[in-house]
């Protein structure tokens, strides 16, 4: 099969082109000129360009059969706010109008979790929408954006299947897509001053490479018109960092940094990053997505695509080998 793949330099992205050519799959990744392809393996037909840019997509998915958008502004924050609007919205507008004028027999779309919303006491399914207007941040709000479009697509006939990853976590790239890992690596090294808020939060881990089989599951399986979550289990920060203590040794974080103390360091850090253009480590905005509950049902897609969870405690067990041998930790 013929696929177009964007998104192929991120941490999802990244995995499934190496899944997706190892099953015999021609694939296309657009890639931009600039951007890192170190680890792409060999036979990847490379096609420059940007899903900003509604000509390089349209050139790019010519003779594909089959569409994979994983492109992202995985951000916690950038100068400029309008580029998650161009690549987050705009971005999925161009490839689902260049896969439509190009015949594709199916599109699967890769949102996020965040998409949904923040659940709060609950565990939500495929059935829920996210409130309009209440976002945490330029992320956030823009992936609830593309969701709608995307599901109006669907309602038109486009052959749309939609994945919600969880909170994804596993060895690759140590990208802002991979924030578990980066935060685990980060308290493993001493490094971790502290766990936001009291740690009681439900978040759904999605080890990468359940999200992987997901993805490769839904080209064969996904109803055309379906949205999917591959989720994982719900647990708190207290919980994570337990398992990182029994596997590991390491005590967990010794501190909860309250709220309102969190805030008022995001916005300083923030302040700053404007005046040196260099990323935060923390802002006021990350903050509140640690106020809130993202606690998720995959039962769909286990029902339907074969979905399978690993436990937590066992993912973390493999991310934490990965980061062992690859000397990212000691």
């Amino acid at each position: 099969m013929r696929i177009f793949l964007t998104g192929a330099t991120g941490f999802i992205g990244k995995n499934l082109l190496k899944r997706l050519v190892a099953a015999g799959h021609t694939v296309r990744a657009l890639v931009r000129p600039a951007s890192r392809r170190d680890g792409f393996p060999e036979g990847v037909e490379l096609a420059f360009g940007d899903v900003t840019d509604r000509d390089s997509v349209g050139a790019a998915v010519k003779s594909c059969d089959v569409v994979f958008h994983l492109a992202g502004m995985v951000k916690s924050w950038h100068p400029d706010r309008s580029l998650f609007d161009r690549v987050n919205v705009s971005g999925l507008e161009n490839v689902l109008s260049a896969a439509q004028e190009n015949g594709v027999s199916r599109i699967i779309y890769t949102s996020t979790f965040m998409a949904i919303g923040p659940t709060d006491g609950r565990v939500v399914d495929e059935t829920e929408r996210h409130v309009p207007g209440v976002y945490c941040n330029d992320y956030e709000r823009t992936k609830a954006l593309a969701d709608e479009i995307a599901l109006a697509a669907a309602r038109d006939g486009a052959p749309l299947v939609v994945l919600y990853p969880g909170v994804v976590y596993g060895p690759g790239e140590m990208t802002d897509g991979n924030i578990v890992a980066k935060m685990v690596g980060d308290h493993l090294r001493g490094r971790l001053p502290g766990v936001i808020g009291p740690g009681d939060r439900k978040w759904s881990y999605a080890f990468v490479e359940d999200v992987l089989e997901g993805h490769l599951s839904a080209l064969e399986k996904g109803r055309l018109g379906e949205r999917y979550l591959l989720a994982g289990e719900n647990r708190t920060a207290d919980e994570l960092f337990r398992y990182v203590h029994e596997l590991t040794g390491r005590k967990p974080p010794r501190f909860h940094i309250p709220y309102p103390v969190a805030t008022a360091l995001g916005l300083g850090a923030v302040g700053l990053a404007w005046l040196t253009r260099i990323p935060p480590l923390i802002t006021h905005e990350v903050v509140e997505v640690f106020k809130h509950e993202w606690a998720y049902s995959s039962a769909k897609a286990e029902r339907e695509l074969g979905y399978r969870m690993t436990p937590l405690r066992e993912g973390l067990r493999k991310t934490i080998d990965w980061m062992r041998e690859t000397k990212l930790v000691a």
